[in-house]
C-alpha cells in the first residue's frame, strides 16, 4: 500500500511539473508580424493537374481579457507579390473574438506559394492570437482539406 502511495505521489508531482511547464511556454506579445502559409491550389497525379482551393484564412484572440487590434491583412503571391490588401483600416478583435477573410476557389491569383503577413498589436501584454489558413477543395467526389499555422517572423 505504502509502494502505491509513493508511485501516486511521484505521478503526481510529474503532471504538475508537465502542467506548470506547459503554463510557462504561453507566449505574452503586445504585437507580432506573422506569416500564413496558403495554397490557391495543390497538384495531384503524375500529371500535376492543378486542383484548386478555397482559403479562409483566421485570426482567433486567445486572450480572455483583452482586445487586440489587427492592423494589417496581406495576400502575396508565389513571386512574392502583393496580390491584396483585407483590411483598410485597424480591425479591432475583442477577448475570444475571431474574424476571417475568403479567398474563392476560383481565385488561383496567389499560386502554390501564397502566403498571408499578419500585423497585430494591443495595448497590453497578451496571449498571441492563433492566426491560421484553412484550404479546401472537392470535385468529382474527391475532396482535399488541410491547415496551415501561422509564425511569428521580424519585420
Amino acid at each position: 500500500m505504502k509502494r502505491h502511495c509513493l508511485y501516486a505521489l511521484i505521478l503526481f508531482i510529474a503532471l504538475a511539473a508537465t502542467a506548470e511547464q506547459a503554463l510557462s511556454q504561453v507566449q505574452l506579445r503586445k504585437g507580432q508580424t506573422v506569416y500564413v502559409p496558403a495554397y490557391s491550389h495543390v497538384y495531384i497525379t503524375d500529371r500535376a493537374y492543378p486542383f484548386n482551393l478555397a482559403v479562409t484564412l483566421v485570426i482567433r484572440n486567445t486572450d480572455p481579457r483583452n482586445a487586440i487590434t489587427v492592423t494589417a491583412v496581406e495576400y502575396y503571391d508565389d513571386h512574392g507579390k502583393l496580390v491584396r490588401r483585407f483590411i483598410n483600416k485597424p480591425r479591432t478583435l475583442g477577448p475570444m473574438a475571431s474574424t476571417s477573410f475568403f479567398i474563392k476557389e476560383s481565385d488561383t491569383s496567389g499560386g502554390i506559394g501564397a502566403n498571408f503577413i499578419v500585423r497585430w498589436n494591443a495595448e497590453r501584454e497578451v496571449n498571441a492570437p492563433i492566426i491560421e489558413s484553412v484550404m479546401i477543395g472537392g470535385r468529382s467526389g474527391q475532396g482535399i482539406s488541410f491547415t496551415s499555422p501561422g509564425q511569428e517572423i521580424r519585420d
